[in-house]
């Protein structure tokens, strides 16, 4: 049951965050509709995870560079590399669905894919839906993930990510 919690309000976090998607449909249009011009820009260095697997030697520093480009209030691309906490190098490449906000608070999921993960997809590309919750002030903004784990594949984690505005 210890172990079956986690893995239960993870499903439960992605799937509250994706309800929404399917009555967004006009939402998702209009963010496409002009995509040259972002509602703002956001660059960050990398993460910071703090690993459920203590044990496993990770790396919970994960330098890199990563972009975030806003659509609209609901949505925003991001891609990016940083170094993983498998000690490789990894790529990222996605959209955040925040259908939930509350004052400077968005809560939702990153729809993407990663690479770079030795024992996942023999470091190959794969698929990845994180649960998400960001705080955005006036220049600096935090994300906060859930990274599930996923059996000798992938080490989960909670992961903090700093990120500054370019763009008002």
């Amino acid at each position: 049951m210890n172990r079956l919690l986690p893995k239960l309000a993870y499903i439960a976090l992605c799937l509250m965050a994706t309800s929404n998607i399917a009555q967004a449909g006009s939402d998702l249009s209009e963010a496409f509709a002009n995509p040259t011009q972002p509602k703002a820009v956001w660059v960050n260095a990398g993460f910071y995870t703090l690993h459920f697997d203590h044990d496993k030697g990770l790396r919970n520093a994960n330098p890199g560079l990563g972009l975030e480009w806003t659509l609209n209030d609901n949505y925003a691309l991001t891609v990016g590399a940083f170094k993983n906490s498998d000690h490789q190098h990894s790529n990222y490449i996605g959209m955040y669905v925040m259908p939930w906000r509350w004052e400077s608070f968005k809560l939702g999921a990153v729809v993407g894919t990663f690479d770079g993960y030795p024992r996942a997809n023999q470091g190959g590309w794969f698929p990845a839906l994180v649960p998400m919750v960001s705080f955005e002030g006036e220049r600096w903004g935090l994300n906060t993930a859930i990274i599930p784990s996923v059996k000798d594949k992938l080490y989960g984690g909670i992961s903090f990510q700093l990120k500054y505005k370019l763009t008002p």
